[in-house]
């Protein structure tokens, strides 16, 4: 099977938004529910236009939509977009399946 390059790869904005541990926090954040940007930046130790850049990345990937209420922009996850990460990983389930299988044998020959 050959590899697309990364540049063409569909799941590539996504990665990138998965990559940073302050994305996956805000993440985490969103999937209890839409938030302000306000909110979100003082759950983290930094500045507000930094954590706009980790929103900016997230919203490249697809991962959050950002809705405008008035001055305020909303951020929602869209947990649709992590689907193409899953589906990238559980290609690799197969790897896993064969080796709790064998650990499978292994510990009933044992026994």
């Amino acid at each position: 099977m050959s590899l697309p390059p990364p540049s063409a790869d569909p799941a590539q904005p996504v990665f990138r938004a998965l990559a940073d541990p302050t994305r996956r926090a805000i993440i985490s954040m969103l999937a209890d529910g839409p938030r302000p940007i306000a909110e979100i930046a003082s759950a983290f130790d930094m500045t507000r236009p930094a954590v706009a850049k980790h929103l900016a990345i997230l919203k490249e990937g697809g991962v959050i939509a950002v809705e405008a209420k008035g001055r305020e922009r909303i951020n929602r996850l869209n947990p649709d977009a992590l689907k193409t990460a899953a589906d990238w990983l559980s290609y690799f389930d197969r790897f896993w399946d064969a080796r709790l299988a064998s650990l499978k044998d292994v510990v009933e020959k044992t026994s």
